[in-house]
């Protein structure tokens, strides 16, 4: 599991499930069942990267990690060496001296993965190289989105306002438009939107014919970018979709809860989450846990 951290520097962290102990005559097996049950996931690793890459959406294309480098308006494949590679970026940041990586201009900020980049598409919040930056207060983003082809390297699609988490499952193209709170589908250039949400849609991962959609919280700074929501009524949750019906099958909200940035599912077999709570302290089995974790199971363990 990979998990990207937009701060400065930018990480990537991977995880990876713990299934027993290593065998030490220092160690008692505290929560050994446990261990083998439930998988806990653990960070096995941190790659460091530069702050100016703004890391945002994480995808697997080709069974090769790559990543939205919104600072520089391109997408980069993650090498194991920690290593980010320019791998594609829009046609509309190409001038005659050369691509534009120098400054965020695009708000790039996510990948519907396809068998390969060419498959693939990424959504924006513009095409246009402008003075006004995403991160400018008056920068303008009413039905500015748009999603590029990874094949063109063109727009296929407008009319979109703060776009984020396109997606592809079964063969159709799915999208976050976040400014207006809708999640929807895109068709012959434009989103046709399935539901609207209370909150800024960020967040998307399909399961058996359900999509999980997740909305967050609108930064007060930030409620120009929102021209859709009712920006003091927004929650923090996830939401289920029937995306058959177009009806929303249940939520879960965080009432104090801020921001949400991506959602995906894992099977249970694979893990089964974190190793532990906040709100319920084990210090016992977080050392033990931490000290002589084992990711190779053992033979004849479940």
């Amino acid at each position: 599991v990979y998990v990207a951290s937009t701060r400065n520097p930018n990480q990537v962290y991977d995880l990876a499930p713990v299934s027993d102990l290593v065998d030490r005559s220092d160690v008692s097996p505290v929560g050994e069942r446990y261990l083998a049950e439930f998988r806990p996931l653990i960070p096995i690793r941190s790659r460091f990267m530069p702050g100016c890459l703004y890391l945002h959406d994480l995808a697997m294309v080709g069974g090769r990690l790559y990543g939205n480098a919104v600072g520089e308006n391109s997408v980069v494949r993650i090498q194991d060496d920690g290593r980010a590679e320019r791998a594609w970026w829009p046609r509309c940041i190409e001038t005659s001296d050369g691509p534009i990586f120098t400054r965020n201009h695009l708000q790039l900020n996510s990948i519907a993965a396809g068998a390969d980049l060419k498959k693939s598409f990424f959504s924006a919040s513009t095409d246009r190289l402008t003075n006004r930056r995403p991160s400018h207060r008056n920068f303008p983003v009413d039905r500015r989105g748009v999603v590029f082809s990874g094949a063109s390297r063109d727009v296929i699609a407008r009319g979109l306002t703060r776009p984020h988490s396109a997606r592809l499952s079964a063969g159709t193209l799915w999208i976050d438009n976040s400014g207006y709170g809708e999640f929807g589908v895109v068709e012959a250039g434009k989103l046709e939107p399935l539901v609207k949400l209370p909150g800024w849609t960020r967040g998307l991962c399909f399961h058996r014919g359900v999509a999980f959609v997740g909305t967050s919280r609108v930064i007060p700074r930030f409620r120009q970018f929102a021209p859709g929501l009712d920006v003091d009524s927004s929650i923090c949750g996830v939401h289920a979709i029937d995306v058959a019906k177009g009806t929303i099958l249940g939520s879960l909200s965080w009432p104090v809860g801020n921001q949400i940035f991506a959602i995906d599912w894992l099977p249970s077999s694979l893990s089964r989450g974190f190793p532990f709570r906040s709100d319920r302290k084990t210090p016992e089995q977080e050392r033990v846990l931490f000290y002589a974790f084992n990711r190779e199971t053992r033979k004849g363990a479940a």
